[in-house]
């Protein structure tokens, strides 16, 4: 008899495929993300998961799991997922970090220029037939990129791949990591390690690359906002709870910092009458940082083999912890 494995979510076909081949499958089909209840029922079954990074896979879930060996996330976080407990279970855990990298990067650039040069702000101002005449020479004006300074906070794969796109700007680079990278590194990006304090005050563009942790949660607030200066914007495309977004409303509308631009949110999806959405000096996608058709099959294809591997007995090929 084929093991079980559960989908919280439909994947593209010719994964679902492979996966048919070897597993007796369910696909959740109701309501996203798939109820807790639901999912506390069928963990205690299965051998395998395919989750999101909206399913919540804490302690206590993982507890209900008499037979799961592998849990095959669909996303580079894995902060939805009580790593250390799956660890202590034996439940190896797989992520797909690296595909989903100039995606990412791309998204943050595109959010930097968006927000820099008003575009979405230009979109709405004709859509809403508010374009009424020719702008002179002092309306409507955005900022140049070009000899900007652009801070870092987290030079991974994606925050080096932004500094790519942000050299070929002439944009100044410096950033902040737990360690500096390699001298090589640094000299090919062009990037200068600074302080944590340097950073948030030198900054013009504030881009944001960490996971998020005890450490870096809201890490993002008033205090921080107050030393940036007004003229600098903000971009997130990695986690929604590494910035305090209430302080992030307040310090927008008091004009504290010039702007933001966020992929990513406390909690997801926001609705329309959120605060965010009456400001204007705030560009806003729907968490799409991974979302070309390219990196999206890519994932797909990762989160399969690491489910495969895991359903082995082996290490995935993206692991955390186990």
């Amino acid at each position: 008899m084929k093991k079980k494995v559960l989908l919280t979510r439909t994947l593209h076909d010719f994964a679902l495929k492979e996966l048919r081949k070897k597993y007796q499958i369910e696909i959740h089909s109701g309501k996203i993300p798939i109820p807790q209840t639901k999912l506390r029922s069928r963990i205690k079954e299965i051998e395998g998961l395919i989750c999101f990074p909206y399913d919540k896979i804490d302690k206590e879930m993982i507890k209900h799991a008499r037979n799961l060996k592998v849990i095959s996330t669909y996303s580079v976080g894995f902060d939805h997922i009580d790593t250390e407990y799956a660890k202590e279970k034996k439940i190896r855990v797989g992520y797909t970090p690296e595909v989903l990298t100039d995606a990412t990067a791309d998204l943050a650039f595109s959010l930097m220029l968006d927000i820099a040069r008003r575009v979405s702000e230009g979109d709405r101002i004709i859509r809403n037939g508010k374009w009424n005449e020719i702008y002179g020479a002092y309306d409507y004006v955005g900022t140049d990129l070009q000899g900007k300074t652009l801070g870092i906070f987290g030079l991974g794969r994606i925050g080096s791949t932004l500094a790519k796109r942000a050299k070929a700007f002439d944009m100044k680079i410096i950033y902040h990591n737990r360690k500096h990278v390699s001298k090589s590194k640094e000299k090919a990006l062009g990037a200068k390690y600074v302080s944590f304090e340097k950073l948030i005050s030198d900054s013009d563009f504030l881009s944001v690359h960490v996971p998020h942790t005890k450490e870096t949660d809201h890490l993002f607030n008033l205090k921080i906002f107050r030393k940036m200066k007004k003229t600098a914007f903000l971009i997130n495309t990695s986690r929604g709870k590494v910035v305090n977004q209430r302080d992030l409303e307040s310090a927008l509308k008091k004009k504290t910092i010039s702007g933001a631009g966020l992929d990513v949110f406390e909690m997801e999806p926001i609705k329309k009458n959120n605060p965010l959405c009456k400001l204007e000096n705030i560009v806003l996608a729907p968490h799409i940082g991974s979302s070309t058709k390219e990196t999206r099959k890519k994932m797909a294809e990762i989160t399969v083999k690491n489910l495969i591997l895991g359903m082995n007995g082996k290490k995935p090929i993206y692991s955390v912890g186990y």
